[in-house]
């Protein structure tokens, strides 16, 4: 697989920042699926099946009841998972490394003023992830 993904990309994916968006990729998926899931789940079949009545195929019927009816947990699921990869350090640090300006991520740049004794700095990316947070939830409450 890794050699798939080296002649994909034309270059080793170990510590670019594409390795960056895999790990949070991989890390959020199970929660954006559960979520998914879970939305998809909560609409009625009968509407479904209402729909298939009057002639709409499976195309349509996804894309006029279904995905409507799934919309507010598909946005939900996609916010989680941003939050939850935003919120990454172990697979990030694992494997795209912590290299300042190419693959470091928040977190990681926390853990760094945190470990150099930049107390401020480490503060100032709180406080910014606190922001995204909270503006990441405004979003979800429409």
């Amino acid at each position: 697989m890794g050699r798939a993904i080296e002649w994909l990309f034309s270059a080793p994916v170990i510590f670019t920042w594409w390795a960056a968006v895999i790990a949070a990729v991989v890390v959020s998926f199970p929660l954006v699926y559960q979520t998914m899931k879970v939305g998809f789940q909560s609409v009625d079949k009968k509407l479904e099946e209402a729909g298939r009545s009057i002639g709409a195929n499976e195309w349509q019927v996804f894309r006029h009841i279904t995905l409507p009816l799934a919309f507010r947990s598909l946005v939900s699921a996609y916010i989680l998972g941003f939050a939850r990869g935003l919120g990454e350090f172990g697979a990030t640090l694992m494997i795209a490394g912590n290299i300042p300006g190419k693959t470091q991520t928040i977190p990681t740049a926390i853990y760094v003023a945190v470990d150099s004794g930049n107390t401020a700095l480490a503060w100032a990316w709180t406080g910014s992830i606190i922001v995204i947070s909270f503006i990441l939830l405004l979003i979800s409450r429409r």
